[in-house]
């Protein structure tokens, strides 16, 4: 994964504050391509150009990009402490700061993630382990009370005992949770067996044994140290003028003082062994880490020390990496997953402050010994080493890493966490214009040199993860009792006006920027095309469906829409699997096809120069797909381990067993893959299947970019015009479903967890439902989101009950799930249950207030923008819209509709929406 990249890496196993907020840092697919033959080599130049950089008097960085192509900006404050910094025994307190870190201030005693819900942000932050990261990305009249807010809780923090306690339980269900991930285990105890000297080997979440024993004291001091202007860098991109937002900078930041000295300076920190740039390694060749455990799939893990993030030989090493794991076209791909030893295989560079290390992970197939896939890995290591890689490869790996830095800069946010990133961690926010740079030079014998010095045998840990019981088996699932604690009380819900009290004031209205809306077009077949230029960033982002999804399956055949649609870039009548997979990764396209509950999803972007091989690739597959037979058999050892996962997971198993007590056997909802249904899936199955649902009058595309609408047009005339569908498309005629008569309880045991995930509620509305609008005001109270929402203050704030608690409204084309879904200690379900009912009882019998209503409403709208200025979330809302039946002016009339809802007309959701009475609580996990 390439610098620029492997940072969202680190954030996904970094640890978010929540889990319901994390898709503002989605990054690009990493298998994005193109070639240096094709393209011209990409300079960082397009991410720095423009950034002024600023130091104030105590130290403070500040980095700010105008980017005038939506009316947003982005606030990042990086702090230059993670886990690395941690002596023994507090492992885990940057974390546990980060989570402090929302609390609320001396000045401000309110959580902030309310604060920042009422000014729309879309924020979030995250732990890692050289930095600390606090995101939000708001309207660009919100920037000021942006700027307020990150700089009262950079001095002003609140930590004493009463959040101290609170938030340790929610952390410790955080790090629970993990422990139900088979992957994790084995990677806990693999890094500690590379680095046994070194902070890098500890989780940077912490483990439960030192958080429990944390001291008000202890994180005080932790803040106090690292917490500090001169250890910070604030980053502003967007729609700003630089010259008084600098003022407003300095009026907020600049007023803070430097605190406590770092003892020891910065690059010999404590938890540090060595300041050298090169790989820190435990000794001599170690036998390998068996972990022989409850689990679902059979593991192996790969660790080979690595230089730090500065060293020269840093981009070579990312293009071995893309040479080895860059998509379907790579060597290990090859190697291990097409012929059939492995059901998943990829890779990760940790380059860091200090030296860090090379990660390979790979998921045996069903019936594979791990010690052959080691051995096999082994073997195709030691090719790399001994023969030079072939120019298309090396061309190939060198356009994969360039046109994934575009993909992945297409919004302010992700600019400003590119800038931010290499700022921290390089101490140079134009690191990236040299990385490129070097990129481009990286010769063959470059990469076989890289390869010979650092996956060296002698020097690699290597773990196995071997499950002792049969996966995909619940324990048991039964009929609970319908008791709660009744005499539970709920506190008041949180006074909006009280709430006012402490939010900066947005600086003026922002004017309305009015949205452009896409063109519609349909071809003689039936194909609808949706488009919408944008010549902003030089991409294309694609967002399509067919009607093909597993709503189309029978029960004994449960998994044949995904088998179809997984199997559709495995060949056709001109070109086999790996020709169509060089056909886009060779030009940093990527395409996929997912089948959901409703459709089969398309995704895919690349640069604007290769749009015509993404469309041409698209319609070759939905037309001339041949489906071989060896494909289709390891596709379906694929899904044969992905099962046994999902149903190892109590998040997967608990979602399941939810869905089918809601819906009866004869609904498709009721739906899921077995093990006998995904053997019973012939060919002659799949074949049938798209013959019946692959057609162009079922299919819809959207695409957002930097195109010219006529020159599209041509080239989908050209490329799907002579795909024609026989008689009428299939249709389902479901049948209404109606609630329990009372409440119905269920449980279902997974051996081996550590945490319960519970699944409340039952069926709800669709999209087209009149009462949607107010639905989602509802919902944004009631537990929108894990911070500001009801559920999340009174179970998650203030019991510390759950790591995340969220409420939904699952609106499609047809009735979706209403539910609510909370993870906690197995002790803690049941107390964490009957708040949640007495909070759902309390909102039909006091309803919300005026101030609530608007706060939502705000909330909502406010937020509408920011998803707009990100061009592959525009191709989905679009898309969405047109699939849902709705008109192409929702995307700019969806912010008004929910202006429009009454505090009645929510009254009424209320009344008609939550049936405390009649819901269907699932819990999943280690049982009692």
């Amino acid at each position: 994964m390439p610098f620029f990249s492997k940072l969202r890496s680190f954030i996904l196993v970094g640890f978010f504050l929540s889990f319901l907020l994390s898709g503002v840092l989605s990054g690009s697919n990493f298998s994005n391509a193109a070639t240096p033959s094709l393209l011209t080599p990409v300079s960082g130049l397009a991410l720095t150009q423009g950034v002024r950089k600023t130091v104030l008097e105590n130290g403070l960085t500040v980095l700010t990009k105008e980017v005038h192509t939506a009316p947003v900006v982005s606030v990042q404050v990086w702090y230059r402490v993670g886990s690395r910094n941690e002596k023994a025994g507090e492992n885990g307190i940057s974390h546990q700061l980060e989570h402090l870190m929302f609390k609320g201030t001396t000045d401000r005693p309110v959580q902030f993630g309310r604060l920042f819900s009422a000014l729309g942000s879309q924020f979030n932050a995250f732990t890692s382990y050289d930095e600390t990261a606090y995101f939000g990305t708001v309207q660009r009249d919100k920037l000021e009370a942006l700027l307020t807010l990150e700089a009262d809780r950079m001095e002003g923090a609140l930590v004493g005992a009463e959040q101290l306690t609170s938030e340790k339980r929610v952390v410790i269900s955080e790090l629970q949770g993990y422990e139900n991930s088979p992957g994790y285990r084995l990677n806990r105890a693999v890094m500690r067996s590379a680095f046994p000297n070194r902070t890098y080997g500890l989780p940077v979440g912490g483990t439960k044994a030192d958080v429990e024993k944390f001291t008000v004291q202890q994180v005080r001091d932790y803040y106090n140290t690292y917490y500090s202007p001169d250890n910070a860098t604030l980053v502003i991109t967007g729609d700003f003028a630089t010259e008084p937002v600098l003022k407003s900078v300095q009026q907020t930041f600049g007023k803070l003082p430097k605190r406590a000295s770092r003892v020891g300076g910065d690059e010999t920190e404590k938890g540090t062994i060595s300041p050298s740039s090169s790989p820190v390694s435990s000794g001599g060749k170690k036998s390998p880490i068996v972990l022989k455990e409850p689990g679902s799939a059979a593991l192996l893990q790969v660790v080979y020390p690595l230089p730090n993030v500065t060293h020269p030989d840093v981009p070579a090493i990312d293009v071995m990496d893309a040479i080895l794991t860059g998509g379907r076209s790579s060597q290990l791909y090859q190697a291990l997953v097409e012929s059939g030893l492995a059901s998943s295989i990829s890779a990760s560079p940790a380059e860091l402050i200090e030296p860090g290390w090379y990660e390979i992970n790979a998921t045996a197939a069903p019936g594979q010994e791990l010690s052959k896939i080691a051995s096999v890995l082994q073997q195709s290591l030691a090719k790399l080493q001994q023969e030079q890689v072939s120019v298309a490869e090396l061309n190939r790996a060198k356009t994969q890493l360039q046109a994934s830095f575009v993909l992945s800069n297409q919004d302010i946010t992700s600019q400003a966490t590119q800038l931010g990133y290499s700022q921290t961690v390089t101490r140079d926010y134009r690191y990236i214009e040299r990385y490129l740079e070097a990129i481009a030079k990286v010769t063959a014998a470059d990469v076989q040199r890289v390869a010979k010095t650092y996956l060296n045998p002698a020097k690699q840990t290597i773990g196995f993860f071997e499950p002792t019981l049969p996966g995909g088996k619940p324990g048991s699932s039964s009929a609970g009792s319908d008791r709660t604690v009744e005499n539970f009380s709920p506190g008041k819900p949180v006074d909006p006006a009280e709430l006012a009290k402490y939010l900066p004031p947005a600086t003026s209205a922002t004017a309305s920027t009015q949205q452009p809306l896409p063109e519609q077009f349909t071809l003689k077949n039936g194909l609808r095309v949706l488009l919408l230029a944008d010549h902003s960033v030089p991409t294309v982002n694609l967002s399509g469906q067919i009607d093909a999804g597993s709503e189309f399956d029978k029960n004994q055949t449960a998994g044949l829409s995904s088998l179809v649609a997984t199997n559709l870039m495995n060949g056709t009548q001109t070109k086999n699997a790996l020709t169509l997979a060089k056909a886009l990764e060779d030009r940093g396209a990527s395409l996929g096809f997912n089948a959901t509950r409703e459709g089969v999803s398309i995704g895919g972007n690349g640069l604007s120069a290769n749009l015509p091989i993404l469309i041409q690739t698209l319609a070759d597959v939905v037309q001339n797909a041949t489906f071989p037979e060896n494909q289709l058999e390891l596709s379906r050892q694929r899904a044969l381990i992905s099962l046994k996962v999902q149903l190892d997971d109590p998040r997967g198993l608990g979602r399941r067993v939810f869905q089918q007590a809601i819906y009866p056997e004869n609904h498709p909802f009721h739906s899921f893959p077995t093990e006998e249904s995904l053997k019973s899936v012939t060919r002659a199955d799949v074949l049938r299947f798209y013959q019946e649902h692959y057609r162009p009058d079922t299919t819809t595309i959207a695409l957002v970019g930097d195109f010219e609408p006529n020159q599209v047009k041509a080239l989908f005339n050209q490329a799907f015009g002579k795909w024609q569908a026989q008689g009428e498309p299939p249709t389902l005629n479901l049948a209404p479903v109606s609630l329990p008569e009372t409440m119905k309880r269920l449980s279902s045991v997974i051996p081996g967890k550590a945490e319960a995930v519970t699944y409340i509620g039952y069926n709800g509305i669709s999209r087209k439902d009149p009462r949607f609008y107010s639905a989602l005001v509802l919902n944004q109270i009631l537990g929108g989101d894990t911070l500001s929402s009801r559920l999340g203050t009174e179970v998650r704030d203030r019991q510390g009950l759950t790591y995340g608690i969220y409420s939904a409204f699952a609106a499609g084309v047809q009735p979706g799930p209403f539910l609510i879904q909370m993870q906690t200690a197995p002790g803690d379900a049941q107390k964490a249950v009957a708040s949640t009912l007495a909070l759902l009882k309390q909102l039909r019998e006091q309803g919300v207030t005026e101030a609530e209503l608007n706060t939502a409403k705000r909330s909502i709208t406010n937020s509408y923008p920011v998803d707009l200025a990100n061009p592959s979330n525009v191709a989905s809302i679009i898309l969405d819209n047109a699939v849902y039946g709705l008109s192409q002016e929702e995307i700019r009339e969806f912010p008004k509709r929910i202006e429009t809802v009454t505090l009645d007309q929510v009254q009424q959701a209320i009344e008609e929406l939550i049936q405390p009475d009649k819901l269907v609580i699932v819990t999943a996990g280690p049982g009692a």
